[in-house]
C-alpha cells in the first residue's frame, strides 16, 4: 500500500550557506512540520552568523524557469517568499502569483540580521504595489512595517495603524511582528477587519538568526496542511518561541534557532 501523499509547500527565497535563514531555514521548518518542501532560489548570499559579505541576485528568467519546473510537476498547497533582491524578480513573482491556486505568504525581507540590504529601494516599491495585492498574508517586522506603511512603528497602537495601511495595499491579511518592542514579544494579526494578538515572553538571547524566515515558513507549512490562518499563526508562534528558547548556540555571532523543536498540534 502506498503511503499517503504529504502536503507540499514552496519557498521562493535566497540562500544562506550557514543554514540559519533563507531557503535552508524554510526547508528545515517545512520538514519538521510534516510538509514536503520545494525551493525556488532568488539570490545567493555569502554569510555566516557574524556577517553578510556578498549578495548576488539571480536573473528573472532563471527564477521563472525554476517556478515553471515546480508548478508544472508538484504544485504546492501554499507558498512563501523571502528575500527577492531586485524589482525584476519581484515583478516576475507578482506576475506568476496572479495564477497561483494556493495562498501566498510574503515575508518582506529587506535587510539581513547584520544590516546588509537584501532588497533594492525600487524592489520595495514593487513589492508594495505589485506583489502584496497577489498575497494572502504579509509578515513584516517593525522596520518593514514602517517601510510599507510609510510611518514610524514602535508600539502597539502604531502596529494597528500600520497593519491597516498595509492592508489597504490589497493584501488579505497582515501580521506585524513586534519582536523588537519592549516587554513581551507581541505579534498583531489583522484579518477580515478583526485584530488578534499573539503574545510570548521575551527571551534574552543573541541566537535569533532566521527567526522571520522560520516563523513565516511555519505559517506556510500549516496553511499547506489545511489549517486556518488563526491556527497557523498560533502554531507558528509556539514553534518560533520554542526554537529561540532552545537555540543550539552555534557560531560566533547571531546564531540560528533550533529547527528540531516539536509543538502540537
Amino acid at each position: 500500500m502506498k503511503p499517503p501523499i504529504p502536503p507540499t509547500a514552496l519557498t521562493i527565497a535566497g540562500s544562506d550557506p550557514s543554514g540559519g535563514a533563507g531557503i535552508q531555514a524554510d526547508l528545515k521548518t517545512f520538514h519538521q512540520r510534516g510538509v514536503y518542501g520545494e525551493a525556488v532560489l532568488t539570490l545567493v548570499t555569502v554569510q555566516n552568523t557574524m556577517c553578510v559579505a556578498d549578495v548576488e541576485v539571480l536573473s528573472p528568467s532563471l527564477v521563472g524557469a525554476q517556478l515553471d519546473a515546480v508548478l508544472g510537476d508538484i504544485p504546492p498547497g501554499a507558498a512563501k517568499t523571502g528575500a527577492l533582491g531586485d524589482s525584476a524578480v519581484v515583478e516576475l513573482v507578482a506576475r506568476r502569483a496572479r495564477s497561483f491556486a494556493f495562498p501566498l505568504v510574503v515575508d518582506p525581507v529587506m535587510i539581513s540580521k547584520h544590516g546588509a540590504a537584501l532588497m533594492t529601494a525600487e524592489a520595495r516599491r514593487a513589492l508594495g504595489s505589485l506583489l502584496l495585492p497577489e498575497a494572502f498574508l504579509v509578515t513584516p517586522n517593525l522596520a518593514e512595517a514602517a517601510e510599507l506603511a510609510g510611518m514610524p512603528v514602535d508600539d502597539l497602537p502604531s502596529m494597528k495603524e500600520a497593519a491597516a495601511r498595509i492592508a489597504s495595499l490589497g493584501v488579505e491579511a497582515v501580521l506585524v511582528k513586534g519582536g523588537h518592542l519592549e516587554g513581551d514579544a507581541v505579534d498583531l494579526l489583522l484579518y477580515r477587519g478583526e485584530i488578534a494578538l499573539y503574545r510570548a515572553p521575551r527571551i534574552e538571547t543573541r541566537n535569533t538568526h532566521g527567526t522571520g524566515c522560520t516563523f513565516s515558513a511555519c505559517i506556510t507549512a500549516e496553511l499547506a496542511r489545511g489549517r486556518t490562518l488563526a491556527e497557523a499563526v498560533g502554531t507558528a508562534k509556539q514553534f518560533i518561541t520554542r526554537a529561540i528558547e532552545t537555540a543550539p548556540g552555534l557560531g560566533g555571532g547571531a546564531g540560528p534557532v533550533n529547527h528540531h523543536v516539536r509543538v502540537e498540534p
